[in-house]
């Protein structure tokens, strides 16, 4: 209710009431396996309710990618707070009339400024919500799975709300092209790139690897003969026992998906083979 209707319903103490509810939410998730999984579909890293998903304006998936030089200055970082961890910080009086200022400017843009929409910028948004729908669409067919985030009318408003955020900060009393366009860019970057995230397109294997590969599918085609289906857990299990990891069966699953061998079905629970 209070991200849905922006209020929120007391009923205590014989008092019934509907207060406002106008804060931002800033929400963060682990996916279930602790991290995020590129071998696994973005419906099995993300664990979260699309009704719930649809009512966040932009959502980023933040991955914990292996680089010397960006773990470095995270470690420099940690080090550094731990370093300075009760040392009194004198704040100059340039930093604090800034800090002040910033603050003032915000609330200032919050009350002061109300942008509208152009019709220029109107007919972008239209358009570019009509293209955003039909690219889920198409994905949807070709996977025969429902996306991980949803693309509704709520996305739009997203998009419009941030569109006004943009012209906002600049005082502008209309919400142009160029803030429409940002907008999209924003969407594009985070949510657009949430549902379409999982499994890689490609997968190139070393020669250990595609030996390792064609002993499993030989134990995959084994246990799953042709039209028959198999819980994708049950014979993750069974070929688990003659000492493959989880992750070299998986990544040989999505090759044989690939190829069109096998597909998922209700939900990627369950394997189908095809041929």
């Amino acid at each position: 209710e209070a991200m849905e209707q922006q209020t929120i319903s007391i009923a205590k103490a014989g008092i019934t009431t509907v207060l406002n509810s106008r804060a931002a939410v800033l929400a963060a998730a682990n996916p279930p396996s602790g991290r995020y999984d590129d071998l696994k579909s973005a419906q099995e890293n993300i664990d979260i309710q699309t009704t719930m998903l649809s009512r966040f304006d932009l959502i980023f998936i933040v991955k914990d990618e292996k680089s010397f030089n960006r773990d470095l200055e995270i470690a420099r970082h940690v080090v550094g707070v731990h370093r300075r961890a009760g040392e009194t910080t004198v704040m100059d009086s340039n930093d604090s009339a800034k800090d002040n200022f910033l603050k003032r400017y915000i609330e200032y843009c919050k009350h002061k400024c109300s942008p509208r929409l152009t019709e220029a910028a109107s007919q972008i948004l239209r358009n570019e919500y009509v293209r955003i729908r039909q690219s889920s669409r198409e994905q949807a067919v070709q996977t025969k799975d429902a996306p991980a985030v949803p693309i509704t009318v709520r996305q739009l408003e997203a998009i419009v709300r941030v569109s006004e955020s943009l012209a906002k900060m600049q005082l502008q009393l209309s919400v142009t092209e160029s803030h429409v366009r940002e907008a999209i860019r924003l969407f594009n970057v985070s949510t657009v790139d949430a549902a379409n995230s999982g499994i890689v397109d490609s997968i190139v294997f070393t020669p250990e690897q595609r030996d390792e590969f064609s002993k499993i599918e030989q134990q995959i085609k084994r246990r799953l003969a042709i039209g028959a289906s198999l819980s994708e857990k049950r014979l993750i299990d069974d070929v688990i026992r003659y000492g493959f990891t989880e992750q070299s069966i998986r990544r040989s699953l999505v090759f044989l998906t690939q190829q069109g061998d096998i597909e998922h079905r209700r939900e990627r629970r369950v394997i189908h083979r095809r041929r």
